[in-house]
């Protein structure tokens, strides 16, 4: 399936979602106040969320669409790969 034109900003975020999560536990460890640790956790999970959603949606555009069209043996094989891989979109 190899690499797309979106996994370079896939990984950016995945690399900021680490900076907010590694900035989280230092907050925790140091006692901040929990409204804004609540806040930074909120940044990790909406960075993450988003990445993840992007990534699935590329998977959708590029992988299954292409292979469903260009071998239509596989056909169902890849309706049921669509069905799994959307349950992660929430």
């Amino acid at each position: 399936m190899g690499k797309h034109h979106s996994h370079p900003n896939i990984i950016n975020r995945l690399k900021r979602a680490k900076g907010h999560l590694e900035k989280v536990i230092e907050m925790i460890e140091s006692s901040e106040p929990c409204l804004d640790v609540a806040q930074q956790m909120h940044a990790v999970n909406k960075a993450i969320f988003n990445a993840k959603q992007t990534y699935i949606k590329d998977h959708i555009d590029h992988c299954l669409d292409k292979e469903a069209v260009s071998d239509p043996d596989r056909l169902e094989e890849k309706i049921e790969e669509f069905k799994e891989i959307t349950k992660y979109l929430n």
